[in-house]
């Protein structure tokens, strides 16, 4: 009603201006200026928008739902005890915390703790990702933040809840260091906001608020989100280890009809680097592998090809020809040949069927999750790296392209070799090196395990010989089958 009035006050004054003979066509294009930008705030929504999308409720996600992170639960839980026992934390002086950042690499359950956190402290959740706070518009994103703090306590009293969980994804999107980006101040307006309204929280008002953060970027953020009053506590959500591995495939294969040869913990040993993300679609993609064959329940054969699909893509439809394709053989079956005698039993699966960018591929299974590597383990690496080129030398006459990514993998490890002063050189910053310098070493250490890599197989090169047939013949091994044609001793 007010809005009409004002409306047909402002009409009526222009008419009037009109009759006394003056120009109002200037007096329309403000109005039409004024009426735009009340269209593109309030209309488009460019700053209540966020409130609308970010509300969602916590689907009741627990942290039984969540394997592979004893640890950061353990502390994240910590934290929320502080909320659940206000009356207590306020006797003994304690200040609330503020602010919780989980710090990890992508698909490692951040979005699940998070919701898992508002579950386990009876808390109204919101969630919002960095990205919807950053517009074109100046002060827009500071006022979303506002909006934002001020739905998660209207939301908590409306639902008659003492907290609110407000959890943003991709933090260092709206949180990266001042002064950072050139083009305008929208990002450092909307993190001085953030700032200021985590500062602004009030231990004693009817609904507390707690912001959880999430990032793969933690160097990025601005030390000021970091400081003890906002973030107080880093979570690590780091890879799960071997146990925790197993722990996240039980979760994701309990609804799903497993074969008597599944061996989970098998599984666990050999999907070592991947994320609770990457094992879920594992669990997914052998069920679809299953249900594609038309087969009743998940085999292990499901699994293992799941895993290289998870790795590397499906599998392409090209074909190569009969001397490519005994190439490709000889390549793949001096990695996997080089692997089983320095490591009997690692080589899981060996093929040469072509899966995204990679023509061919041997699966290896390690011992153990390991965090540190000697010398030793580095150059066993490195000539399993060099295998495929050096089994071309011998059985081919020459090498190819096929192993580009092989010398790249062989550089990166001699650097490793370098940087952690396992080289000649001894201990020494890799900043002091030039170019020249890390070339000359790094090529010295190739060439010493490429010597003996040629040394090793030509000892075996009847072996090799019979495994490639095999391989060009079948496209593909288990370990168990390339096993059978190496020398006992080798296998032990």
């Amino acid at each position: 009603m007010l809005k009409e009035l004002l409306l047909g006050s402002l009409i009526g004054v222009l008419i009037f201006i009109s009759f006394q003979g003056i120009d109002v066509a200037p007096f329309f294009l403000l109005i039409g200026l004024g009426g735009l930008a009340y269209w593109l705030v309030e209309k488009r929504g460019l700053v209540n928008n966020l409130s609308a999308q970010v509300y969602s409720s916590a689907n009741k996600v627990t942290f039984a739902d969540i394997g592979g992170q004893g640890t950061a639960i353990r502390e994240l839980k910590e934290a929320l005890d502080f909320l659940l026992r206000g009356e207590r934390v306020k006797a003994m002086g304690i200040r609330p915390l503020k602010g919780i950042l989980l710090s990890g690499p992508p698909g490692t359950g951040k979005t699940l703790m998070a919701k898992a956190a508002a579950a386990y402290t009876d808390a109204v959740f919101l969630a919002a990702s960095g990205s919807e706070f950053i517009e074109v518009y100046a002060g827009v994103g500071a006022q979303r933040i506002r909006n934002l703090f001020k739905r998660g306590r209207e939301l908590g009293r409306a639902s008659k809840k003492k907290r609110a969980v407000i959890f943003i994804d991709e933090l260092e999107v709206l949180g990266g260091k001042r002064g950072s980006h050139s083009s305008h101040l929208e990002y450092d307006q909307t993190l001085n906001q953030l700032l200021v309204e985590m500062d602004g929280l009030d231990s004693v008002s009817d609904v507390n608020v707690l912001v959880i953060g999430a990032t793969n970027r933690a160097d990025l953020l601005d030390p000021a989100l970091l400081r003890p009053g906002r973030f107080d506590r880093v979570v690590k959500v780091d890879l799960p280890d071997r146990e925790g591995r197993l722990q996240i495939l039980k979760l994701h294969v309990a609804n799903k009809p497993l074969a008597g040869d599944v061996d989970l913990e098998a599984l666990a040993r050999e999907t070592f680097g991947f994320s609770g993300a990457h094992l879920e679609s594992v669990a997914n993609e052998a069920a679809i592998l299953a249900l594609r064959e038309d087969a009743r329940s998940i085999e292990m054969r499901h699994f293992r090809e799941a895993i290289e699909k998870v790795m590397l893509g499906e599998k392409l439809g090209r074909k190569p020809g009969e001397a490519e394709l005994y190439r490709l053989a000889v390549h793949e079956a001096g990695h996997a040949l080089e692997s089983e005698l320095l490591r009997p039993q690692s080589v899981t699966h060996v093929t040469i069927t072509s899966r995204g960018q990679a023509l061919g591929y041997t699966r290896q299974r390690p011992a153990g999750d390991m965090y540190l590597y000697t010398r030793e383990y580095l150059e066993e690496q490195l000539r399993i790296c060099l295998a495929g080129a050096v089994a071309e030398d011998l059985l081919c006459g020459g090498r190819s392209t096929g192993s580009v990514n092989d010398f790249k993998e062989a550089i990166r490890l001699a650097r490793v070799i370098i940087t952690s002063g396992l080289s000649p050189l001894g201990v020494v910053a890799e900043e002091d090196l030039s170019k020249t310098q890390m070339h000359k070493i790094s090529s010295q250490i190739i060439r010493e395990q490429e010597a003996k890599v040629a040394a090793h197989l030509g000892q075996y090169r009847h072996y090799l010989e019979a495994i490639a047939l095999k391989l060009k013949e079948e496209e593909s091994l288990s370990g168990e089958a390339l096993r059978s044609y190496l020398p006992k001793a080798a296998n032990t």
